[in-house]
């Protein structure tokens, strides 16, 4: 077995390299041209924004509004999408694409099923996972058709490998169930060539879905590359590498040809897009390669991201919108007390809203969290009776990792802040949207 999996490479494309039938075969001939002849296995993200309008369908549905003319759409789109890749290769068996549009249809079938059982009165975030885990259902089939063209390659469900718990949304992996299973099935696959799996999805022991948080593909694919202990994964994107900001969002980014796994943590911590925060920590574990490149130029350096020393950085920009400010006061007045800080941290943990950013002063405590708004009034229910709550939403927070003077006066020039922070490596400030 460990003869089979010398030198196993874990690709992840995300939405954008899945987008329409054009990207897979893009997907098609990296995959063809980078890894002839290595072991691979391969981790999807769902087709471009397929996510966010499986979130609106389960919103009308959990709302009790009509729905059916969205999943006819996205029907439509799935359709249209394996019948272009069908089309492109005239010498595909009959047997193959009746396989694949068999397998659309099931799952579409699965999800009406779904999505007709939606209680309002049901576990939100339980009903949620079940619905919006689709979307990768479906890029995968497509994927593994594309593939399957020229080579042998699986389809593969991860959900019953992944192994969670109940954290809806944001699934807490049980690492020695699953480890335990992705060794037992997944190397005979990659000895017949690419196994073809799911990012963002994990399942229970009692076989629901779970998601692994938003954006968490990247994490998946770390999942299986701890577990199969492979050489190296590699995070195709829509950019030249890992930069030090969002170049949609800033002029003159720079490339980092090479970082350190604890700078890139950090980095992601804070918010940067190009990599989930869970990633690192399994890679960084057992010493495995990351390395992010461009599904536009695959022939291009990118980032390699390993155990690494490097001189200083340019400074990394992170803007995190969505964000909101929580402000604490006790209501008799009294210091804001180590006994009173461990009742708001325990009420925040209840509400699931995590802390981006604190300050306190001596009879006030601020944090600035995502913003959601029924874990917001969860929390306030939790605490109106010890404390006064004020909350601002629509906000941003900046984060400029590195920073020197020059960075500071670039973010900050004409912005009204409403709380900073700085220590030796990072300055963070929160302004209005």
């Amino acid at each position: 077995m460990e003869k089979e999996l010398t030198g196993l490479q874990v690709y992840k494309f995300g939405g954008a390299s899945v987008k329409d039938a054009a990207a897979i075969l893009n997907l098609k001939h990296i995959v063809e041209t980078t890894a002839p002849g290595q072991p691979l296995l391969i981790v999807v993200s769902a087709m471009g924004k397929t996510t966010n309008a499986l979130e609106e369908i389960f919103r009308l549905a959990y709302a009790g509004q009509a729905y059916e003319s969205q999943v006819e759409h996205l029907k439509e789109f799935h359709w249209a999408a394996a019948s272009a890749l069908n089309q492109e290769h005239s010498a595909t068996k009959a047997s193959d694409a009746e396989n694949l549009y068999n397998a659309v249809d099931e799952h579409f079938e699965e999800l009406d099923q779904h999505l007709a059982a939606v209680n309002p009165r049901g576990d939100y975030d339980q009903q949620y996972d079940q619905i919006v885990s689709f979307g990768e259902l479906l890029a995968s089939r497509l994927v593994v058709f594309a593939l399957s063209l020229h080579h042998q390659t699986t389809w593969l469900d991860c959900r019953p490998l992944i192994r969670t718990d109940r954290n809806w949304r944001e699934g807490h992996v049980n690492w020695i169930i699953t480890e335990a299973a992705i060794a037992k099935v997944v190397p005979p696959l990659l000895a017949a060539g690419p196994v073809v799996t799911q990012g963002f999805l994990g399942g229970t022991v009692k076989k629901a879905t779970t998601t692994l948080g938003r954006e968490g593909s990247d994490y998946s694919a770390a999942i299986f590359a701890y577990c199969l202990r492979a050489e190296a994964v590699t995070i195709w994107k829509d950019v030249a590498g890992l930069l030090n900001a969002d170049p949609k969002l800033f002029a003159d980014t720079v490339r980092y040809p090479e970082i350190s796994y604890q700078e890139t943590i950090e980095m992601a911590y804070y918010g940067a897009s190009v990599i989930h925060p869970k990633t690192l920590k399994p890679l960084a574990d057992r010493h495995i390669l990351l390395r992010v490149k461009s599904f536009l130029d695959p022939a291009a350096e990118g980032t390699l991201i390993h155990d690494c020393q490097h001189p200083p950085l340019a400074p990394a920009f992170i803007r995190k919108g969505g964000q909101c400010l929580l402000s604490f006061e006790s209501k008799d007045f009294a210091f804001i007390s180590e006994e009173n800080l461990e009742v708001i941290f325990g009420a925040l943990a209840q509400a699931r809203l995590k802390i981006n950013l604190m300050q306190n002063s001596a009879i006030s405590f601020s944090v600035c969290t995502d913003y959601a708004e029924a874990r917001v009034q969860r929390l306030l229910a939790l605490l109106q009776g010890q404390f006064r709550v004020q909350y601002n939403s629509e906000l941003v927070l900046f984060t400029i990792k590195n920073y020197d003077q020059a960075s500071i006066e670039r973010l900050t020039a004409g912005r009204a802040l409403l709380l900073e922070q700085r220590t030796r490596h990072t300055f963070q400030f929160l302004v209005r949207e």
